[in-house]
C-alpha cells in the first residue's frame, strides 16, 4: 500500500467554535491529585486471565487500557494502550519516571489544563463521532532522556548513526486508513548535525480532514536490538480533536516578517519592544529545520530547499503561525 504522508501545521487561530472546543479530549475530566497518574493499577478494569481491560472517556473520544498481573498484582504493570497523568518532572531519566511528559505538564497550545495521556504502540482512539483529528504530542521525559544521554537499554542517539525516533499515526474510516503521517519525535538524520533534535515541547499535528472514527499509532527507531526497539516506546498527547492551534488570540500585527517571499534571509521585527518570543521553522513533512530560536532579529535561509515552510512564533501570549516561502 502507497503510504500517504501528510503533516499540516496550522496556518490560522480563531476560526474553532465553542462547541468544537467542548468535545476536545484535554483529559481534565479526569480527577487526578497533584504529581500522580492513573495505570489501570487500581483493578478497576474488567478481568479476563490476569489482564484487566479498561476504557476511559474524554471530549468526544474514548481511550483503552490493559493492566496485566500475570506475575501476580505486586509486579503487574501497564502493557499496552494509554494512561493519563499530570506530572510534570522533565528532569528525571530511566523507567521510575515513566509517566512524565518532557514538557513538563498538560500542552499549553489550544485548551489549557494539566492533564495528559501517555501511549504505547499500537495504542487506538476511537471516536463517539466520526470527525476530522488534531492533537498535540511530545515525547515522554523517560524516552526523551534516553535518546539524548543513553541509558543500560538505549544508546544515545547521534547524527553518525542516522538516528530518528517516529511516530505513526493512521486515520481510519468503516475499516480503511484514510490518511496516515509519520511525526519525528526525534530527528538525527540531517546534513547539518545542528539541525538535529528531539522533541520537548508540545507540537500541534493534524490529519487531512476526516472523517475519521479511530485513529491508531505506533513507534519506530533507528536503535534495534534482538528483543525489538530498544528506544523506550512512550509518546504523550494532548488536546485531542477536531480544533484550531491555539484558543488564544494574538494579534498578528504584534510582528513583522519580511521579505517574504525570499530566497536569503527572512527579517523579523517585534512590534512591542520588550516582547520575548521563540521561532521555529517546519517543513511541509513536518520535519523541524529550526528549533526555538530565541529573539532572531534576521533568519537565514539560503540552504533551504525551496518551497513552502511553516514558522511558528511563540510567545506568553500564544501562537502566530507565518507561511514562509523559500524562491
Amino acid at each position: 500500500m502507497k503510504k500517504i504522508n501528510y503533516l499540516l501545521i496550522i496556518l490560522s487561530i480563531a476560526f474553532g467554535s465553542l462547541n468544537a472546543q467542548q468535545n476536545v479530549a484535554d483529559f481534565e475530566n479526569l480527577t487526578l491529585s497533584s504529581e500522580s497518574y492513573w495505570d489501570g493499577s487500581d483493578l478497576s478494569g474488567i478481568h479476563n486471565n490476569s489482564m484487566f481491560t479498561s476504557i476511559f472517556n474524554s471530549g468526544d473520544y474514548n481511550f483503552s487500557n490493559t493492566y496485566d498481573t500475570t506475575w501476580g498484582s505486586a509486579s503487574g504493570y501497564w502493557s499496552s494502550g494509554w494512561v493519563y497523568s499530570n506530572m510534570t518532572d522533565s528532569s528525571t531519566s530511566g523507567f521510575t519516571n515513566q509517566y512524565s511528559a518532557k514538557a513538563g505538564g498538560g500542552s499549553p497550545i489550544g485548551l489549557t489544563g494539566t492533564n495528559y495521556a501517555i501511549g504505547k504502540p499500537n495504542s487506538t482512539i476511537v471516536f463517539n463521532n466520526p470527525n476530522g483529528l488534531s492533537i498535540n504530542i511530545t515525547n515522554s521525559t523517560y524516552a526523551a532522556n534516553s535518546m539524548r544521554d543513553g541509558d543500560a537499554f538505549a544508546k544515545k542517539f547521534t547524527n553518525a548513526d542516522q538516528d530518528y525516533f517516529k511516530l505513526h499515526i493512521y486515520g481510519y474510516y468503516n475499516g480503511s486508513i484514510s490518511d496516515s503521517i509519520e511525526f519525528y519525535l526525534a530527528d538525527f538524520t540531517h546534513a547539518d548535525s545542528t539541525l538535529d533534535y528531539i522533541v520537548t515541547d508540545w507540537q500541534y499535528v493534524e490529519l487531512l480532514p476526516g472523517p475519521y472514527d479511530s485513529v491508531s499509532f505506533d513507534l519506530s527507531s533507528s536503535d534495534i536490538g534482538a528483543f525489538g526497539m530498544n528506544t523506550p516506546t512512550y509518546f504523550c498527547i494532548d488536546n485531542v480533536g477536531n480544533y484550531p492551534l491555539s484558543t488564544v488570540e494574538i494579534s498578528e500585527n504584534k510582528f513583522s516578517v519580511y521579505p517574504n517571499p525570499s530566497s536569503k534571509f527572512i527579517k523579523l521585527k517585534s512590534l512591542e519592544n520588550n516582547d520575548e518570543y521563540m521561532i521555529s521553522i517546519f517543513d511541509i513533512f513536518g520535519k523541524e529545520i529550526i528549533h526555538n530560536l530565541k529573539n532572531p532579529k534576521q533568519i537565514d535561509i539560503s540552504s533551504f530547499v525551496k518551497g513552502q515552510y511553516i514558522m511558528k512564533i511563540e510567545t506568553k501570549d500564544g501562537i502566530i503561525n507565518e507561511r514562509l516561502l523559500k524562491i
